[in-house]
């Protein structure tokens, strides 16, 4: 393998690193409240609403719906507009967040359901607000399983990254095509793959061990 080969995988690397943190935030940024809102408006809970419930529920069942592949393309005139091009690092992002929002707003409503009831009809004896429940005691109670749900997302968020390369994306999804099966680089496209395994493998573990050690506290 050549030098050259081996700094655009190192730079690969970086860019699927880079792709992955900044999906993973903004889908938190938006999917976490997002999963707290169809947790607190489903039936019995403490801001019970049909309505809302319904509304965000389907969008959400409606983007999760979507094969990525499939969602890559049909956001390609809104990554346009939003980040100006349709093609690299910057630009696969935009897809990436758009993909992960409703898998961490699903997987933060069934960390929440979690949640044994009792703690929330205690907090509600005390005269405690809705809102003071959510963030004083269902979140704070629910926390290890949400890391160990971030550690997934964030996971899945980097196995979808390698999607990215099939409309221009960057990092090693986009080596791994480029080289790997235009070119038929087998070398390229093991390595790549390989590498794409053991980023996954190592923040599965980190995410699990961080909540293995939020339950023992």
């Amino acid at each position: 393998m050549s030098d050259y080969i081996i700094k655009t995988i190192q730079s690969g690397v970086l860019e699927t690193l880079q792709m992955t943190f900044f999906s993973a935030l903004f889908s938190y940024l938006i999917g976490l409240p997002l999963g707290v809102l169809l947790y607190a408006t489903s039936k019995g809970k403490l801001l019970s609403n049909k309505g809302v419930n319904a509304t965000v529920g389907l969008i959400v069942n409606l983007l999760r719906s979507l094969p990525f592949l499939i969602l890559l393309v049909l956001l390609i005139p809104f990554t346009r507009f939003v980040v100006g091009t349709s093609i690299g690092t910057k630009a696969s992002i935009v897809p990436l967040t758009v993909g992960a929002i409703p898998i961490v707003a699903r997987m933060v409503e069934s960390s929440l359901l979690e949640v044994q009831p009792g703690i929330i009809e205690a907090a509600t004896a005390m005269g405690a607000s809705p809102f003071h429940i959510l963030v004083h005691f269902i979140i704070p109670e629910a926390m290890p399983s949400l890391l160990q749900g971030a550690a997934i997302n964030v996971a899945t968020v980097l196995g979808y990254s390698a999607m990215a390369g099939v409309i221009g994306g960057g990092g090693l999804g986009a080596i791994a095509l480029q080289y790997g099966y235009y070119r038929y680089q087998k070398d390229v496209l093991w390595v790549t793959v390989g590498l794409l395994v053991l980023m996954v493998m190592i923040i599965q573990e980190v995410g699990n061990l961080i909540a293995k050690k939020k339950r023992k506290n």
